[in-house]
Formats: C-alpha cells, sequence, structure tokens
C-alpha cells in the first residue's frame, strides 16, 4: 500500500450562510450545532438545539470533542471569529469536517431562524469594545487633566489591541469572560457539555 493509500483524508472546512443552516436544519439532516461563546452569551439568545461548547473548554478538551459528533459540525458565535479558531482547533487533531455559520447567531437571528432567548447581556465583542474604548479615554482625559503619563494607558490599550488582532487572541475577552454578569448557574464544562453531545458510533 503506497503512501498516497494510507494518509488521513483532508479536512475539510467550509462555510455556511444562514438561509442553508435554516434550510438544513428544516429537512432535518443529521447536524451538530456548537456554539462557542460564553455561557452567558449563549444564554442570551442560542439556536434551538445547539450546544454549548465555550472556546476556552473547546481548546481543553479539543480533540474529545473532534472525535465525538455524528453527522456535520457547524460552529457558531457572535460574528464568526471564535468559530473559525475552534474550526481551526479542530482542523488540527483531525475532525473530518467543519463548517462556520458566516455572521454568527445574530446574522441567523435576523434571518428568521429558530432561537431561543434568556437573559439579555451584551456579546463579548460589545463588551470589549466597551472596556477598551473606556480606557483609552481614561487615558487621554487624564493625561490632560491629571498627570501626562495617564496617556501610558491608552498606548497600552492600542498595543494591546494590536496584539491581539495579529495573534488572533483577546487577554480582555478572557478576562471578562471570567465575569460574573458573563457566567450562568451551571457553567458548561467536560460532562454536561461536550460529553452531552449525541456520540458517533466510533465514539461510544
Amino acid at each position: 500500500m503506497t503512501a498516497a493509500q494510507t494518509a488521513p483524508a483532508p479536512t475539510r472546512i467550509t462555510a455556511i450562510d444562514a438561509a442553508e443552516l435554516r434550510s438544513r436544519i428544516a429537512a432535518d439532516e443529521q447536524l451538530t450545532i456548537i456554539d462557542v461563546r460564553t455561557p452567558g452569551e449563549f444564554d442570551t439568545v442560542h439556536i434551538r438545539g445547539s450546544y454549548n461548547v465555550p472556546l476556552p473548554l473547546l481548546s481543553e478538551h479539543t480533540r474529545e470533542l473532534a472525535e465525538r459528533p455524528r453527522g456535520h459540525v457547524v460552529l457558531i458565535c457572535q460574528s464568526g471569529n471564535r468559530a473559525q479558531q475552534a474550526c481551526g482547533r479542530l482542523h488540527g487533531v483531525g475532525l473530518a469536517e467543519a463548517t462556520v455559520l458566516t455572521g454568527g447567531i445574530a446574522e441567523f437571528e435576523a434571518a428568521g431562524g429558530d432561537v431561543v432567548h434568556g437573559t439579555r447581556r451584551w456579546a463579548m465583542d460589545r463588551q470589549v469594545r466597551m472596556i477598551a474604548g473606556s480606557l483609552v479615554l481614561l487615558g487621554v482625559l487624564g493625561s490632560k487633566l491629571i498627570s501626562p503619563k495617564l496617556s501610558l494607558l491608552a498606548g497600552a490599550i492600542g498595543a494591546g489591541l494590536a496584539y491581539s488582532a495579529a495573534s488572533d487572541s483577546c487577554a480582555m475577552a478572557s478576562a471578562l469572560s471570567k465575569m460574573p454578569w458573563n457566567r450562568t448557574a451551571a457553567d458548561p464544562t467536560l460532562e454536561n457539555s461536550i460529553r452531552a453531545i449525541p456520540a458517533a458510533p466510533h465514539a461510544i
């Protein structure tokens, strides 16, 4: 048997828009919809029947998650960025097929998708923009009214945002996800989140 015959099939990571996902759900296709947002964001609004596996939890248990779902996997977040990160991690451990919902939960809801609403909270990207913008404003005003050294605060936030873009990570979002308003009474764990996903026959 040649090396070409023994090599595993390449992982296919594709995108799906809200209209197509609605159609596939209506057709009762075998889909596993995984929402990688924080528990608080998931509680605010989520696709009916989806599973909440926050990105940090997915990062810790990527291989176990990749081996579990049956059928197609659709990854979603608020806008698509975190879902892309999750897709990359799953790709790295050999997930056969994964699809990212373009536009995230916001686009799916706007397209008339079936969603469940709970306690209203700000999305994580909105929280990050508010905190970062407030700190920059505080640094600029403080440098004028209190001490020029406070301008360093604005510079530090700018550097942090630049690093966040370059590394495709966000320390501020990670810290905010641990705040009380972004948590729920029963936060997702390995047992109640990943292992609650129906397993493919080979994973049982």
